[in-house]
């Protein structure tokens, strides 16, 4: 809803009027570009009016009598570029968004710029959208993904890190929450662990709730905003957690649709990269290897299947891939059915009077056609990925590793010594053999005795896999 805002230049669009929308271009940095991506397809951007949508920092023509609306980090560079394109008065007029709060110094620059440009009529609005966060599902939502290596759990666990960084980091994840409740309209309860660094979030992220509540005039949570019961008395609650918690969690092998296409496939942003495996069919000798196509699809929340499975086992998957298969066939094979009737040679009686029962059935068949080309659209979809999906499973023998972890985290009985895991030379990559290792290391009450873990470290370095992360859980533990 924000950003269908912003896109119609900051006025809530309107449900039923009729006007064609205002066309318009959009410019965006890749953090915008991230932001946008998962939310709006190019379809519904067109049906907004916004015929072009171009990096900021990419080569642009000029088109003079077309409104551009800008979706930007409030950075150096960014600015300096949209100075330039006052300058080179490239657009009809100029509505400046950044997706998180721009500096008093940086909108002097680009007073500056404009009144140089002679542009200062042309720069229409200028708003800050406290957009910093992505969402990827109706209740998910991620923060900043352009510098993941920058805020993420080995970024704040570095022994190396400096105090100046440690503050960048919190900072930045600070925005963000902070941008969240903007956008939600509410402002939360907040709740963390003591002396980790979810307190030093929290401490920061209250004051700047604080701060910004105590201007009322131009606090962002009053007013005309997008969440209009600020002040009721169901206010969400904050849990802010540590990942020290529960460490074994994120390196446990999965087993649901979802979270498996997460962990084998190369997932970002709702899409799945796929790379083809060429056909079976024999090269002749001497030929050039096929070249691998590489597909990508999205999966999004508009995708029925993907909503429904996306949580459940994978053996399920396969077969629900497998039971909408057969319904889409039947409904086709029943439309192949009408046509040849429809053909019918010979003006007998029955003919005719089959001829308008059928016509009756086969209208609704051709209404029903979008329909069952978008289930055949989201059958082949599923197919790829899931087989993509279960040639992992079998060649790392996924399943084996998944039922053996659910085993050591709930403490029951091994049915095969781990050590016959690792050496196992068939089963999974040497990072599996790795994160079975330290789920095993984390979970097990008392650590194993030096003898033991002399063995395995042997059993693991043969299987090739590199020591350094267990000798950083070690410390750890």
């Amino acid at each position: 809803v924000a950003l269908k805002r912003m896109l119609n230049f900051n006025v809530p669009p309107v449900k039923n009027s009729t006007g064609e929308p205002v066309w318009k271009v959009l410019i965006y940095d890749r953090f915008g570009q991230d932001i946008i991506s998962p939310l709006l397809s190019v379809k519904e951007l067109r049906d907004m009016g916004i015929t072009l949508h171009l990096l900021l920092h990419s080569d642009r023509d000029a088109i003079p009598d077309v409104p551009a609306v800008y979706f930007v980090m409030p950075t150096e560079e960014n600015i300096d570029r949209m100075c330039q394109d006052l300058r080179n008065q490239l657009y009809e007029s100029y509505y400046l968004n950044f997706i998180s709060a721009i500096s008093r110094s940086k909108l002097e620059d680009i007073a500056n710029a404009a009144i140089g440009a002679n542009a200062v009529t042309q720069v229409a609005k200028v708003f800050d959208q406290y957009l910093n966060f992505i969402t990827l599902e109706d209740d998910m939502f991620v923060l900043c993904n352009q510098n993941k290596e920058l805020v993420s759990y080995r970024a704040i666990n570095r022994p190396d890190i400096t105090d100046t960084e440690m503050e960048t980091i919190m900072d930045t994840i600070v925005d963000s929450l902070f941008c969240f409740f903007v956008t939600l309209g509410a402002i939360p309860i907040i709740r963390c662990s003591r002396g980790t660094a979810a307190e030093m979030v929290a401490v920061k992220l209250d004051k700047k709730l604080r701060e910004n509540l105590r201007d009322a005039r131009n606090s962002l949570f009053t007013g005309d905003t997008l969440g209009a019961g600020q002040f009721s008395f169901q206010r969400p609650l904050l849990v802010l957690v540590d990942r020290n918690i529960d460490l074994a969690t994120p390196l446990h092998h999965t087993w649901t649709y979802q979270a498996l296409v997460h962990d084998v496939l190369d997932f970002h942003l709702n899409r799945v990269n796929l790379e083809e495996s060429a056909g079976t069919e024999s090269t002749p000798a001497g030929a050039r290897p096929k070249k691998k196509n590489k597909k990508s699809y999205d999966l999004t929340t508009s995708d029925k299947f993907w909503q429904k499975h996306k949580g459940s086992p994978f053996p399920e998957v396969a077969e629900s891939v497998q039971q909408e298969l057969e319904s889409y066939r039947a409904q086709e094979d029943e439309v192949k059915r009408l046509k040849s009737i429809m053909g019918i040679e010979g003006e007998d009686e029955g003919a005719i009077s089959m001829l308008s029962d059928n016509t009756a059935k086969l209208t609704s068949a051709v209404s029903s056609l979008p329909e069952l080309l978008e289930k055949k659209r989201l059958i082949d979809l599923h197919t790829n990925v899931a087989t993509a999906v279960l040639e992992h499973i079998k060649s790392r023998k996924l399943d084996v590793y998944f039922e053996y972890e659910e085993k050591i985290m709930s403490k029951s009985t091994l049915d095969k010594s781990l050590l016959d895991m690792i050496s196992d030379p068939d089963a999974g990559t040497p990072e599996d053999k790795m994160r079975l290792f330290l789920i095993y290391y984390i979970s097990s009450a008392q650590a194993p005795s030096e003898i033991d873990l002399e063995q395995y470290k042997k059993a693991l370095t043969d299987a090739g896999c590199n020591l350094a992360p267990l000798s950083y859980i070690k410390q750890w533990k």
